[in-house]
């Protein structure tokens, strides 16, 4: 604000929809009906596919669950601030529910990182399912100041550029966006140099040659158009990043335990209960994304396992440095490798003399 407002002072005096929003306006706080108005942020674009197959009618089914007893009022794309900022967005009460991405906080949620090693995940219903199994065995700890309504690794992430990458010696002296977390690693024991920067600015970036490419997910690579710039796609997993929905612990207190019992039912794997960006969903978007005219190139296998093998290096890497500050990350990444393997999901970054 530039004449010094604050954002929450702005909310506090904002209107949509004919109805105050900020301080005034939160769980139980509307003035008509009485009934609960949760306000969900998240970075997502609002016209991506997160927002319009998952978030709207998740929240409309909690609508519908509750018999019109929970309204929603969704704060999507930078609405209420910027990415890394949307765990703190939702525990400090400027909304009541939201979805936070923990790596891009370093160092704040360690043992979480687990859930973006490198793995084969095709669908965020199968990452919830893996991401809400470590919460329950031991990623709770991390997460003592929010209601944990779901925790997932996300999907697999690939590896995007504007030039044909067929092997190490195509990736030496790149420039990549990175996600952060264990993805910057992978491209560095590649050759290649990570760059963090906004989703919002990787287009123009590419386009001007600033970066050569970016490793992220599917839906994303979608969403922020990214196929217009970066027309080949490495078939290698990458992992991706730790991500989740989160209650503000004030505004969950105020639920009714009725309503709390709706939220968990229906938030549990949001994934599922919308079908929203599951395993079948992620055939679409591939399809959709060669029919783009994107080329996508399933490496060699002698040649992945060169790659996956340094990503195992990083995992030895991360396991000791978190070991040394007195963090049981091995068992933690032995859990992970089981919960996945129930789930029929194959971690290329677990080092094999642990199994």
């Amino acid at each position: 604000m530039c004449d010094g407002t604050t954002r929450r002072d702005f909310l506090k005096h904002s209107v949509i929809g004919g109805v105050a929003l900020g301080a005034g306006v939160g769980i139980y706080e509307l003035a008509y009906a009485q009934a609960a108005n949760i306000r969900f942020s998240t970075w997502h674009a609002p016209m991506s596919r997160e927002v319009k197959t998952v978030w709207e009618p998740m929240l409309e089914e909690l609508k519908k669950k509750s018999g019109g007893k929970i309204a929603s009022t969704v704060y999507a794309g930078a609405a209420l601030g910027k990415g890394p900022e949307h765990f703190d967005i939702v525990a400090k009460g400027l909304s009541d529910m939201g979805y936070f991405t923990a790596t891009w906080t370093p160092g704040r949620f360690p043992l979480s990182d687990v859930l973006s090693l490198a793995a084969w995940v095709d669908g965020k219903d199968v990452a919830t399912d893996i991401g809400n199994a470590m919460y329950d065995r031991i990623l709770n700890r991390e997460f003592k100041d929010v209601k944990m309504i779901e925790l997932n690794g996300c999907i697999q992430s690939f590896l995007w550029t504007k030039k044909p990458v067929r092997s190490l010696a195509d990736t030496k002296g790149m420039k990549i966006r990175t996600p952060g977390g264990h993805q910057t690693h992978y491209i560095k024991v590649l050759g290649a140099e990570p760059v963090f920067m906004p989703l919002g600015d990787v287009y123009l970036a590419i386009e001007t040659g600033t970066v050569d490419g970016l490793v992220t997910c599917p839906p994303i690579f979608l969403s922020f158009k990214l196929n217009e710039v970066a027309k080949h796609g490495v078939v290698a997993t990458f992992g991706c990043v730790t991500e989740g929905v989160v209650m503000n612990l004030e505004s969950w207190k105020k639920m009714p335990d009725d309503q709390k019992k709706i939220i968990e039912a229906v938030g549990q794997n949001p994934f599922k209960t919308t079908g929203g960006l599951n395993r079948e969903v992620y055939k679409v978007m591939m399809k959709e994304i060669t029919d783009k005219g994107v080329t996508l190139f399933n490496l060699p296998s002698d040649e992945a396992e060169r790659w996956y093998e340094s990503f195992r290096e990083v995992t030895r890497k991360w396991v000791a440095d978190l070991e040394g500050k007195g963090l049981p990350a091995k068992e933690v990444v032995k859990m992970y490798n089981q919960e996945c393997e129930k789930r029929g999901v194959k971690v290329v970054a677990f080092p094999r003399e642990w199994a």
